[in-house]
């Protein structure tokens, strides 16, 4: 069943065209020739590119990665406010990290988000399913929070929404970064979409889960709550999974909204990566 679930998410991934606050449109619908000159033609955009285009390109040539990138991956990692950027510009190529963003506000606590107005930032598997370059923080990239697992377990009225990546370094329960922060990354986002990757991965973790410090935290708070040490112990080996390939592990989804990997499918699943 839960595979079923999977072939129907993986459906949805490659056919489902995605209209988020209008921002996610064809070039013939816009009028532009491409999703980057789309996006430049409004004035926050316009400003990144002007600041940040040619650091990234630089950055990208230090590192010896290609520019721009064609595939691209977020984690999250809430206790530690961190942020990384892998990279890649083949399907079948590994993931190599390119930047670690230092997430600049937090809200709620560890765990998952289960009803509007907890604050809380949500942990699990999302995709990016919104650019918004006219965002009141600044620019914008949207979750597609609540994803089939919120809506099996948050509030089944009030589960919540709107939830992105953005600047201007504030939350009541998305992830903040400073302006010049989401310049770089909203860039990045954009060439991935335009270049064909119309569903970024973004996987959002309590804590890195190899970090002695942010355990021994989470140990503390899963030894009188059973919950989330239930819903912890899902997200775990997705990150020890990714660790260990490079690769972005495939997420089964069952009836009941828990998660798990299959180490089966990871190495077939080359076009969402």
């Amino acid at each position: 069943m839960a595979y079923r679930i999977l072939l129907l998410w993986l459906w949805f991934f490659l056919d489902s065209p995605l209209q988020g606050n209008g921002q996610f449109l064809s070039s013939n619908n816009s009028g532009f020739s491409t999703f980057v000159s789309y996006q430049r033609s409004f004035p926050n955009p316009a400003k990144a590119w002007s600041n940040k285009a040619d650091t990234l390109r630089k950055q990208f040539l230090a590192k010896n990665l290609t520019w721009p990138a064609r595939y691209l991956y977020i984690r999250s990692f809430k206790f530690d406010s961190d942020l990384e950027v892998w990279v890649k510009n083949n399907a079948a190529d590994t993931f190599q990290l390119f930047k670690t963003y230092r997430i600049c506000a937090l809200a709620g606590y560890l765990g998952p988000k289960r009803i509007q107005g907890d604050y809380q930032v949500p942990e699990g598997f999302y995709y990016i399913n919104d650019f918004n370059p006219r965002s009141s923080y600044y620019l914008a990239l949207g979750l597609n929070y609540p994803n089939p697992s919120d809506r099996v377990l948050s509030d089944s009225i009030r589960p919540g929404g709107e939830i992105f990546i953005h600047g201007s370094c504030v939350t009541v329960g998305c992830i903040p970064l400073t302006d010049e922060q989401i310049d770089e990354l909203y860039i990045l986002a954009a060439h991935a979409y335009d270049l064909g990757q119309h569903f970024i991965p973004v996987h959002v973790f309590p804590i890195r889960f190899d970090v002695p410090r942010s355990v021994a935290y989470l140990d503390g708070l899963t030894r009188e709550d059973p919950t989330l040490e239930k819903f912890v112990k899902q997200l775990e080996p997705a990150y020890f999974e990714f660790k260990r390939t490079h690769r972005l592990p495939i997420v089964l989804i069952a009836p009941d909204g828990s998660y798990s990997i299959s180490k089966e499918v990871t190495q077939q699943a080359g076009s969402i990566h």
